[in-house]
């Protein structure tokens, strides 16, 4: 790559530094809102056109008002929110895309046990969009590439020039994407914990939520180190304390009900 070149890409990065919401930890993006949005539309409706969309009003009535109620705190206006409930009791999961697109799966009714569990997860997922950690992973992916075609470029070509590009790749994946992930994983339950405070739901919920998570997954989970989320251990202690943090929020809220989620969500 020519030095001109690189100039400008240093340019860029200079420019495209923002930081997160409520944490306020510096971020590198490369990609626009706009951008974004699209990616997340997109993205959205490919997962729809290959699920199976619950319309039971028993099932979808509790996500939409707990998303309603976080997304009213979250407060992006300019986002068009949408919440969507799949019909897969095998996935424990739910997933929030730029945009406001934010789907869970039948599966974790169990597990969310109430509304306040879902604000936990919904929380997480809508604080992953509000931070633009999508945004962010891949505008990590494009600096990965290009010290790779950098270092290319420096080495040449063969065999031996192969075989460190591939190190390469290893070592960007464990030394700088996954740890970065885990730091926006626990980002996002951080700022989860207070968007559900503001929306009105319980944040010491979020402890027991975690401890119902680890429990459904068994003995199973990857090691922290090679893990894009954190510890259970280290979630819980985080999670601890934050809860100061969150706590007064709570309190200043209006308070949301707290509804028992229906529990015969399996496959119809």
């Amino acid at each position: 790559m020519s030095r001109s070149a690189l100039a400008v890409l240093a340019a860029v990065v200079a420019v495209a530094c923002s930081a997160a919401p409520y944490t306020r930890r510096s971020q590198l993006i490369l990609v626009s809102p706009d951008q974004e949005a699209k990616l997340g539309a997109q993205a959205f409706q490919q997962v729809l056109a290959k699920s199976r969309v619950d319309r039971r009003e028993s099932v979808v009535n509790p996500v939409e008002d707990v998303g309603r109620r976080i997304a009213r705190v979250a407060d992006r206006p300019d986002f068009k929110w949408q919440f969507v409930v799949i019909d897969d009791p095998k996935q424990q999961n739910a997933f929030a895309l730029p945009g406001g697109k934010v789907a869970v799966y039948t599966g974790l009714f169990p597990i969310a046990q109430t509304t306040n569990g879902l604000a936990v997860v919904m929380g997480h997922e809508i604080a992953h969009v509000l931070a633009r950690h999508g945004a962010e992973r891949i505008s990590q992916g494009l600096v990965a590439q290009l010290g790779g075609s950098v270092l290319g470029t420096v080495l040449g070509g063969g065999p031996t020039a192969n075989m460190i590009l591939a190190a390469y790749g290893l070592g960007a994946q464990l030394g700088v994407l996954l740890p970065y992930s885990r730091t926006q994983e626990s980002e996002a339950d951080h700022i989860g914990l207070l968007l559900m405070a503001r929306a009105g739901y319980d944040p010491r919920a979020a402890l027991a939520f975690w401890q119902r998570m680890e429990r459904a997954g068994g003995s199973g989970a990857p090691p922290e180190f090679v893990s894009t989320h954190p510890s259970h251990g280290t979630r819980e202690q985080q999670i601890q304390a934050w809860l100061p943090e969150a706590t007064p929020y709570y309190e200043a809220s209006a308070r949301a009900p707290v509804v028992s989620l229906p529990t015969a969500v399996a496959s119809r």
